[in-house]
């Protein structure tokens, strides 16, 4: 689409009741990024409260019309993606802006590949918008949906605004002249919508089964969990969300060798084939019966928001051998009906192709939507863990769907540790969920085996016999790309934070070509590397594994202050170091040359001044490092790689990262909108 442009739905698919709209970027150095957020406008074009303005801290619709599903990496950069279930908003809403926003000191001219598509139900996509020259402005309206004679049409609009998230979210009638700090401070632009949002909580449907928990649940660890609301001058009535206790009550056991009782118990099972059924029987269940935690799994597959029905062990006809998939989802709207089969696998078990292909057949002869797939692998692009073909003849299309573990876990940590959810029982469940995923006899701990590939490749490093083009090595980039992602998922999940993987290939370019370069590069240096950005950290924190040394380094390079003078800046970097390791290596760096000083933190403690250079050079900034020694074998054992790339990064962020300061402070700019493009 161009510019300007409009568009009815209903000519480009059949399937519009749910749509996805994905918003992509990319750039140079792989460190761009941008927030989304959406308004729900009523027909004098403002938004009918603060609640109809969804972002990052308010990401979901208590009906759930909308939904911000997060960012996802891709092979240039991060693509967020938002579902609209377009049967459940409200009559009231007469268009829905999408737009996107960037820290007040960055400008979406910095970016490249600056776009919108729109997919729809079945996950075909059915348009893209790109913005070209976005120029000057931390804010930007990408497009919007509106109604026209009862159906819904898409217009481009490309539409910048130098003032930023508080511009824009003003020029929409979202309050915020009440979220003024409590000093008289005038908040930042991105500062004053969160408090102004914030001040008015989702009003979240709240489920009668608080008054059906036992009482000795109701009184225990998520009794105290409830988030306190920012104070705002004027009272408001809120709804409180249920998160987990940070401080754990004392237990009444005699002694600590007594169990908590469990409702997911994992510690009887005893074969593979128990583990899949008991998972797939926790999960979907968990799934029925927390309406945010199911609509936050399967929003992202083109479900509906709607009553959800789960089923397990159910069995299909299909010719003289019935087929029995793991489960089956039902999720009704208004009438309609989307239905998903699911199958599972845990611990180190493989999906199979045939299997998951007769799967796909029978949804198609049956009417179903999706297809969907859990395990402990993680799909890459390009790279799909099962080749499922579907049959061109068929008017009804199947969409496939692959989940790892690790993200089911990670969606549960998101809503129970952070956001938060209705009432204090979806807590209780999504608290025993977790137990249950966590539990070392469960088998649904993610991606836990770096290939039969591992050890040949290590050995053909050690001699030096790996060749170029060797598929082994492919194998090994692959799934090092799997416990990054991995490592992201987890991360991101125990900090509330966004942690996304650092692509810095150009965008476009063929994953499968990308990762063949870095295999290439991987029999000439023996090395793998990644790069993690950390939500509201200093810089990237960088990982590298050095299968000729054996060795581990993470680090972190922070840019130098742009006022004072060179030893303060030593002294200070010291001393916000205080608690970190003695080993931790610390490095200037030197605009346009390399080599800068280096020492030790235990070396540079009593004498800051060693990190500066002799000859004046100008500091462009530091680069802090730790190393430690690789694990061996393929496994998560404690002698394992993976585990020790987990230990890694978790040390490297706990006693390092988190002692830096993070994001620059943003400026506030005058009010103003301007054309992008």
């Amino acid at each position: 689409m161009v510019k300007g442009g409009n568009v009815g739905l209903a000519s480009l698919s059949e399937d519009i009741g749910s749509v996805m709209v994905s918003l992509g970027w990319s750039s140079s150095t792989g460190e761009g990024d941008a927030d989304v957020s959406v308004l729900l406008l009523d027909p004098d074009g403002k938004v009918r409260s603060d609640v109809d303005f969804y972002f990052y801290n308010h990401p979901v619709a208590a009906d759930g019309s909308v939904q911000l599903l997060g960012k996802s990496p891709t092979a240039g950069g991060s693509e967020d993606r938002i579902t609209f279930d377009l049967t459940a908003i409200p009559t009231g809403v007469e268009r829905i802006v999408v737009a996107a926003s960037r820290d007040e000191a960055t400008r979406f001219g910095d970016l490249n590949d600056v776009c919108l598509t729109l997919a729809g139900g079945s996950g075909e996509t059915l348009l893209r918008f790109s913005i070209e020259d976005a120029g000057e402005v931390s804010a930007l309206l990408f497009g919007e949906l509106y109604r026209r004679g009862g159906d819904w049409k898409f217009r481009a609009i490309g539409q910048g605004y130098a003032s930023g998230l508080a511009g824009l979210a003003t020029d929409f009638g979202v309050d915020i002249d009440d979220a003024a700090e409590p000093d008289g401070a005038e908040p930042d632009g991105v500062e004053a919508v969160e408090a102004a949002v914030q001040a008015v909580a989702v009003e979240a449907e709240v489920s009668a089964a608080v008054a059906a928990i036992p009482a000795q649940v109701a009184s225990g660890p998520v009794e105290a969990a409830e988030t306190v609301a920012r104070r705002v001058p004027r009272p408001r009535t809120v709804k409180k969300k249920v998160t987990l206790p940070k401080v754990v009550k004392k237990s009444l056991a005699e002694n600590d060798s007594w169990r908590t009782a469990r409702l997911f118990p994992a510690s009887a099972l005893k074969s593979d084939r128990e583990r899949e059924t008991r998972a797939t029987s926790v999960l979907l269940s968990v799934m029925a019966q927390v309406p945010e935690f199911g609509r936050r799994l399967t929003a992202a597959f083109g479900a509906p928001a709607g009553r959800m029905e789960t089923f397990t062990e159910v069995s299909l006809p299909n010719g003289d051998s019935p087929r029995r998939p793991d489960g089956v989802i039902r999720v009704e709207r208004a009438g309609k009906l989307w239905t998903a089969l699911v199958e599972t696998k845990t611990n180190g078990n493989s999906l199979k192709p045939d299997q998951v292909q007769a799967y796909v057949d029978i949804a198609a002869r049956r009417g179903y939507e999706a297809v969907i797939t859990l395990s402990n692998d993680v799909e890459l692009d390009g790279s799909p863990l099962v080749d499922v073909k579907s049959d061109g003849r068929r008017k009804h299309k199947v969409a496939f769907w692959h989940l790892s573990w690790a993200e089911v876990t990670h969606q549960a940590q998101m809503l129970i540790r952070h956001e938060g959810v209705g009432n204090a029982a979806h807590a209780w469940l999504l608290q025993e969920l977790l137990y249950y995923l966590q539990h070392e006899n469960s088998g649904c701990h993610g991606f836990q085996n770096m290939g039969p590939a591992w050890v040949p490749v290590r050995n053909g490093i050690d001699d030096e016999t790996l060749c170029q083009g060797d598929p082994r090595a492919v194998e090994v980039v692959e799934s090092w790309e799997r416990l990054v992602r991995q490592v992201c998922l987890r991360l991101g999940g125990e900090l509330g934070q966004k942690v996304l993987p650092v692509q810095r290939a150009k965008r476009g370019t063929d994953p499968r070509t990308r990762r063949a370069a870095l295999a290439d590069r991987l029999c000439l240096d023996g090395k793998l590397d990644a790069e993690l950005r950390i939500e509201g950290t200093a810089g990237i924190l960088a990982l590298s594994a050095d299968l000729r040394t054996g060795k581990l380094r993470t680090s972190i390079e922070i840019a130098a202050p742009e006022q004072g003078q060179p030893l303060t800046w030593a002294k200070r970097l010291i001393r916000r170091l205080d608690e970190a390791p003695a080993d931790l290596h610390v490095e200037t760096l030197l605009a346009g040359q390399a080599g800068g000083p280096r020492g030790t933190l235990e070396r540079l403690r009593p004498e800051p001044a060693d990190i500066l250079p002799k000859n004046g050079a100008r500091i462009s900034g530091f680069r802090l490092s730790l190393f430690r020694g690789m694990g061996n074998t393929r496994g998560t054992a404690e002698s394992g790689f993976i585990r020790s790339v987990d230990d890694s990064v978790d040390r490297f962020h706990a006693h390092v990262v988190v002692h830096l300061d993070g994001r620059p402070s943003r400026t506030r700019q005058p009010a103003e909108a301007t054309a992008a493009g």
